[in-house]
């Protein structure tokens, strides 16, 4: 097995992740709860039976991690201690090191790679094409013209919400894995569901995007408009949330809102505390100026409920991918989970297929396609927390494919669902539920139920 990474395996961007791993795993939960939530939050938009996958295997992933060395938070007694976030009826997101998981597990799983024999790692290597040979995937070819053929091929990279101008993401999180699929023929969908964190830190040099976790919502922290006044349910899914902060923002002409955590328990989220203070705020003592930012973009490269995608041999999982899980808006952290319950699933899958054999030369690498200060201004001001028909056609004719992408998905649906809202369609439209914005090639996207 090779596996090849843009960074050094310990800075990927799951690193960052402060969420946990969202699983019945509580006396009082159970698989159906979870899906029921899931489905909630994605607003009739989530493919059941990948969420039936999902809150069935996810207990296993937790249990997994666990025996591979991740120490996941306990209380007092020992047993599993759970958060609660929004969108969620029960407690079930596990922790590790409070809103550190990301690292936790980062590392953690580093260090296992790193001592097996059977796994060659590739830091600081980029694919830049995916090497079709008689419409079958037979590996990537990386930026500095080496290849690497294999029976399977499993894109593992990552989301695209570094695209716009104001984000939660590192600056890898471009969406290259998906342009790679979509190049070499595998379809994409549902680009228009891009979810903002509605607690991202604004105006602090140095922390700017800084993501405060919805944890710390889930323990007590509350938001306020600029008359101190609160103004949501902290706990309703993140499109609600981030819908109310932007609303309250504008008709105050404000530039943020007020987070404040000076309730809780400070121990208990040592590394976004410690952040804070670094940056000279204390939350123990000040509010904290929130805004949303783009954080999670709920479409990608379709795959089906083993991560296969609609080429031969290529596979993508986690946030590269769209297996309809998330509908119309992410559940809080279903997607670590997903990480780990697709991984496995992926895995498994690709060492089903047949052996590749001879497959004579490889493609040349095309260049990568990084978004331009421009794309991110044009993807924030046409395709943010509102657009319209105007922004986006617009965006249409932007230098970038994938804000192409994102446009062309983001015309298609004629109404206001979940992370998407159209202020020229403010309503949901009944018709449109169940349905995915699908695009195949140059074609025009089509809206495609999916089961």
């Amino acid at each position: 097995m090779i596996l090849v990474a843009a960074t050094p395996l310990a800075q990927t961007a799951s690193y960052w992740a402060q969420g946990g791993l969202a699983a019945a795993l509580s006396a009082g939960d159970s698989p159906d709860l979870h899906r029921q939530d899931t489905e909630a939050a994605g607003r009739r938009a989530v493919r059941r039976s990948a969420a039936n996958v999902l809150v069935r295997e996810a207990p296993h992933a937790v249990t997994d991690l666990e025996h591979l060395g991740v120490r996941f938070d306990t209380d007092g007694h020992g047993r599993l201690a759970l958060g609660l976030e929004g969108g969620h009826s029960h407690r079930r997101v596990a922790h590790a090191g409070g809103s550190a998981t990301g690292r936790r597990v980062v590392r953690q799983l580093s260090a296992v790679v790193a001592e097996d024999p059977r796994i060659s790692v590739l830091e600081r290597a980029r694919a830049a094409a995916v090497w079709i040979v008689d419409g079958r995937c037979r590996g990537v070819v990386l930026e500095d013209g080496r290849d690497i053929s294999a029976r399977a091929t499993i894109l593992a990279t990552g989301g695209a919400a570094a695209m716009w101008s104001r984000t939660t993401n590192p600056p890898g999180s471009v969406g290259q894995g998906m342009l790679l699929a979509h190049a070499a023929g595998a379809a994409v969908a549902d680009l228009e569901f891009v979810q903002f964190h509605p607690t991202a830190v604004i105006g602090i040099v140095g922390r700017e995007g800084y993501l405060v976790t919805e944890a710390i919502r889930g323990e007590g922290a509350t938001l306020h408009d600029a008359f101190g006044e609160r103004f949501v349910d902290e706990l309703a899914p993140r499109d609600e949330v981030s819908r109310a902060v932007h609303a309250t923002m504008r008709e105050q002409d404000a530039t943020h809102v007020d987070l404040d955590m000076r309730a809780i328990d400070m121990a208990r989220f040592p590394n976004v505390v410690g952040s804070l203070r670094d940056a000279g705020l204390d939350p123990a003592t000040t509010r904290i100026p929130v805004a949303p930012a783009a954080h999670y973009v709920m479409g990608g490269i379709v795959a089906d409920l083993d991560g296969a995608t609609s080429v031969p041999g290529l596979y993508a999982v986690g946030e590269s991918s769209c297996t309809g899980l998330h509908g119309a808006n992410r559940l809080a952290s279903n997607s670590l989970s997903e990480c780990f319950v697709w991984g496995r699933r992926a895995a498994l899958a690709g060492l089903q297929e047949p052996d590749p054999g001879p497959a004579g030369p490889a493609p040349a690498a095309a260049p990568i396609a990084y978004p331009s200060r421009a794309t991110q201004e044009a993807l924030w001001m046409r395709a943010g927390v509102e657009r319209t028909r105007h922004g986006l056609t617009a965006l249409l004719e932007d230098e970038h494919p994938l804000a192409r992408l994102v446009a062309r998905c983001a015309l298609l649906r004629e109404e206001t669902r979940g992370a998407h809202r159209r202020s020229d369609f403010p309503d949901t439209e009944p018709a449109l539920d169940g349905r995915h914005a699908v695009v195949r090639g140059e074609h025009e996207p089509v809206s495609e139920p999916w089961s």
